[in-house]
């Protein structure tokens, strides 16, 4: 038999419930902060990538999906978001729109990477970017964002871990201080590492091999590297964390992945191990425009793994509200009957309810278990009985309770029944 490629899985009608969920609480979410949704192709001209995220990143080096299109263009899945959004952004002039521009995201992304708990090939991502702003009241803003949301959909014990990598001038001596310890250590960490202390050494502190989380844990902070204007953003952050209430641990080992991060970076975890179960990460990434051919815009966002977080509500057993709506099943015993169920089914439909028409051919019984398994609240029950008389049987599939309506009753009864006035 087929099956779904590795590394990806499908999303069948029983879990749409935790999506809906998702996207509503994004919606509710955004509204509440001011931002407006932005969606991008899902593939992209590969420079675009290369050229924001970092030729020796994990990313482009291993994991990107990278093909020549049939006019021998290189064009690539869409790895991560922030590129595209902000490639967007320039290419439609929002650079000329008053700032900060605020923007979200919610789509699948492509990734090339052994396939594990938590981890997939084709990933959904919901993602924050606000561009325009370099004022560290967007950073808490976006931190804030992330934190809302995820308490809103029902998750708990969650943690935040923050720190401060400086920027491009700062870091230089950061690097230096990091290359010259592990330089010293260069028996103790393994082949990736090697190749990151001289091609990428802020990447080493993001190594997730055992061999070298022993070195990581005491290697130099960046933090106390920071020159004055990186630590007063350093510290204003930290007041205006404090200042919306949210509890925060300041992780001097959290680096990003990709190049184009600055200053801010942060992660929020659920209470498990190891950041493979990551929910959120993001940061500041002010050169990333300029990168692209735009004027230097400060830019700050996350990005927020959709299947991670549905997997931790559910393991969290959070409750979703209970569907209250009228949703029926047009029953039938008969031709007639299903000729009459046809034309009230639609009828139904046309004022807002929500109506399917049972099997044909089934008994009176296999045709309500179908409307259980479809979810339907209620049967409206249609014979030949029924039909002479201008009747219909209407019933209750939760307790099994019915009673006999005048078909010109149906709508006023209906309109009762969702009122809770029988």
């Amino acid at each position: 038999m087929y099956q779904a490629p590795r590394g990806t899985l499908d999303i069948l009608p029983s879990d749409y419930k935790w999506w809906r969920l998702f996207e509503n609480t994004v919606n509710d979410t955004t509204n509440l902060f001011g931002y407006k949704r932005i969606e991008t192709p899902v593939f992209e001209d590969t420079r675009l990538f290369v050229r924001s995220i970092g030729e020796v990143t994990d990313i482009v080096e291993k994991e990107m999906y990278t093909f020549n299109d049939r006019g021998g263009d290189s064009i690539t899945l869409r790895p991560e978001g922030t590129a595209p959004v902000c490639r967007a952004y320039l290419e439609h002039g929002m650079h000329n729109q008053p700032k900060p521009i605020r923007l979200f995201y919610m789509g699948p992304f492509f990734r090339y990477d052994r396939p594990q708990a938590g981890r997939y090939r084709q990933l959904h991502q919901f993602g924050i970017e606000s561009l325009g702003d370099a004022d560290s009241s967007i950073d808490a803003e976006v931190i804030e964002l992330a934190w809302h949301f995820l308490l809103s959909i029902g998750l708990k014990d969650l943690s935040l871990s923050i720190n401060s990598i400086g920027d491009s001038e700062c870091r230089t001596s950061y690097i230096k201080a990091l290359k010259t310890y592990y330089e010293d250590n260069t028996n103790e960490i393994c082949e990736d590492c090697k190749n990151r202390l001289s091609r990428n050494p802020l990447r080493l502190l993001d190594c997730k091999q055992s061999k070298c989380l022993g070195l990581i844990k005491s290697a130099p902070d960046s933090v106390s590297h920071l020159c004055d204007d990186c630590e007063s953003h350093w510290i204003d952050l930290l007041r205006n964390l404090d200042r919306v209430g949210i509890k925060f641990e300041i992780d001097n080992r959290l680096v990003r992945g990709l190049d184009y991060y600055n200053r801010t970076v942060f992660e929020i975890t659920p209470p498990t191990d190891g950041r493979q179960s990551t929910l959120v990460g993001g940061g500041r990434y002010d050169g990333l425009i300029d990168q692209l051919g735009g004027q230097p815009t400060p830019g700050m966002g996350f990005g927020m793994g959709i299947e991670r977080v549905i997997s931790l509500l559910k393991q969290q057993k959070a409750k979703i509200e209970v569907d209250t709506n009228i949703k029926l099943l047009a029953a039938h015993l008969g031709d007639s009957a299903k000729l009459k169920a046809i034309n009230i089914a639609s009828e139904l439909r046309q004022q807002g309810y929500p109506t399917v028409l049972a099997p044909t051919g089934r008994s009176l019984k296999s045709q309500l278990r179908y409307g259980s398994s479809i979810d339907s609240t209620h049967a409206l029950i249609i014979g030949d009985n029924e039909i002479k008389k201008g009747t219909l049987i209407l019933r209750d599939l939760a307790n099994s309770h019915q009673s006999e309506i005048r078909e010109d009753e149906i709508l006023e009864t209906l309109f009762r029944v969702r009122s809770g006035d029988l």
